[in-house]
Parts: structure tokens; sequence; C-alpha cells
């Protein structure tokens, strides 16, 4: 199985202009995007609160959570980003790949429109 990974936009939704590109590892079994949060910082993005998780290997640990903008082939996605740590790997998670409205194509490995519902 091959890893998926995509350059991303990501700005700040109070600065607009304050964005840079992002190379993510596509991870769809990860809930929340993850940044590095000294890269959040130079954007004026600020954290907001703080949460644990709990790694593959069982470890916990806790991280800042702030909101980003997401831009990528043309579509644009709001959604809270974990604020990584050195060590940390840059993440695409399936709550912004969802908000930009993309799905991981599991055979592919490529990112697919997803199709969207109004019920």
């Amino acid at each position: 199985m091959g890893l998926t990974h995509v350059d991303v936009e990501v700005a700040n939704p109070a600065d607009p202009k304050s964005k840079a590109t992002v190379r993510l590892l596509v991870d769809s079994g990860a809930t929340l995007s993850v940044i590095s949060g000294a890269l959040l910082r130079r954007l004026g993005i600020r954290p907001h609160s703080k949460r644990g998780f709990i790694m593959a290997n069982g470890e916990k640990i806790e991280r800042q959570i702030g909101n980003a903008d997401f831009l990528y082939q043309g579509q644009h996605g709001a959604s809270p980003v974990i604020f990584g740590k050195r060590g940390d790997s840059d993440l695409l998670g399936i709550v912004t790949l969802e908000a930009l409205g993309f799905m991981l194509d599991p055979l592919r490995r490529e990112l697919r429109p997803l199709p969207m519902m109004l019920a």
C-alpha cells in the first residue's frame, strides 16, 4: 500500500493573504489535520484549546487546536487543525478532507471529489 501526499494551501481565516503551501500526508484514519505549530503561528493562527490524543502505540499526548482555512484544487474549506510539535508528521485528516469536498480513493491512492448530498 502506498502513501498519498498532496500540496495544500493553509491560510489564516482572519487574514486570508497570510498563507503557505504545505505538503501533507493524506491520513484517512486521522480525524484532524496536523500542521507544524511554528508555521501556524507564523501565519497568525492562534490555538483556542487543548485536547488529549492517543497515539497508535498507545501513548497519550496533548496538543493545541486552532482553526485554519484550507485550499486544494480550487476548493476552500475551514477546519480545526492540530498544532504539531517537533517530530509530528504533517497530516491531512478526514475532517479537512470532507470540508474541502474530497475523499481518498483507496485503490488509486488519490483524492477524488466527494459526492455531496442534501437530504
